[in-house]
């Protein structure tokens, strides 16, 4: 048997973080795989440090546009083999996706769109997650085990935000993409941090403008997934509001193998 820490963590900007510790908190935590969203940089514009981390492999996978987007994995582990995107144009050039294979389970490492910016960008939030929704499945059928984490941008119930009725036309929390988040759930994938904590107030991401986070007003916006066969192999789920540098925190699983 062996145990498995993975973490998530929308960094907002890599090279930001990297400038309030985040190698040394990497270095003393060490989780077994991290996965990061919204890198915000092209690997040729990562300092050397950020890139080749004692004892981790890292992968990048980086939007088009300079600047934008962006998720990355570091892994002590050595996946069979790493896939960007989902082979659809519109979604891969974004840079927000990785597949990473441990042939015990595929990690999904998702930065999801964010559909605040208009209809249109609601509208292709709302496609990506049933480009995912019809990859995730067809892996599954295939017999595989999964593991998705990231920014979902989505808060699920009404117990995921701090202030649900004010938020109930704003993107993030519409009827419309919780409706899809019931649809995955549906399909036969468990949300792993309500297997061991029902408690409200528990949240990811905290607004830098009102200073949310000195009054833990936020978001629950990040989660791991897994299909239901994993989940008696999921020991531990949790949110580490602790641990600074983002407007978001990591969150953690542990699995055993």
């Amino acid at each position: 048997m062996k145990k498995i820490r993975i973490y998530s963590w929308n960094v907002n900007g890599i090279r930001a973080i990297h400038k309030k510790g985040f190698l040394e908190w990497l270095n003393e935590d060490h989780p077994d795989i991290l996965c990061i969203q919204e890198t915000k940089a092209n690997l040729d514009q990562l300092p050397k440090k950020l890139v080749n981390v004692d004892g981790y492999k890292s992968y990048f996978n980086s939007a088009e546009r300079k600047g934008y987007s962006g998720v990355g994995i570091y892994s002590s582990l050595k996946p069979t083999k790493i896939d960007n995107g989902f082979g659809i144009k519109k979604f891969d050039m974004e840079g927000r996706v990785q597949i990473a294979d441990y042939d015990d389970f595929v990690l999904f490492n998702i930065y999801f769109p964010n559909g605040k910016m208009s209809d249109e960008r609601l509208k292709y939030k709302l496609d990506f997650y049933d480009a995912f929704l019809e990859h995730v499945n067809n892996l599954r059928d295939e017999g595989r085990n999964i593991v998705v984490c990231g920014d979902v941008n989505t808060a699920h119930n009404e117990i995921d935000l701090a202030h649900p009725k004010e938020n109930s036309k704003i993107s993030g929390f519409l009827p419309v993409e919780r409706a899809w988040i019931d649809k995955f759930l549906e399909n036969g994938y468990v949300d792993t941090f309500r297997m061991f904590n029902q408690e409200p107030e528990q949240y990811t991401w905290w607004s830098y403008r009102t200073k949310a986070r000195d009054r833990n007003v936020g978001w629950r916006l990040d989660y791991f997934f897994v299909n239901e066969e994993f989940k008696n192999k999921i020991k531990a789920s949790y949110i580490l509001s602790d641990v600074m540098g983002s407007d978001h925190c990591p969150i953690g699983i542990e699995i055993q193998i």
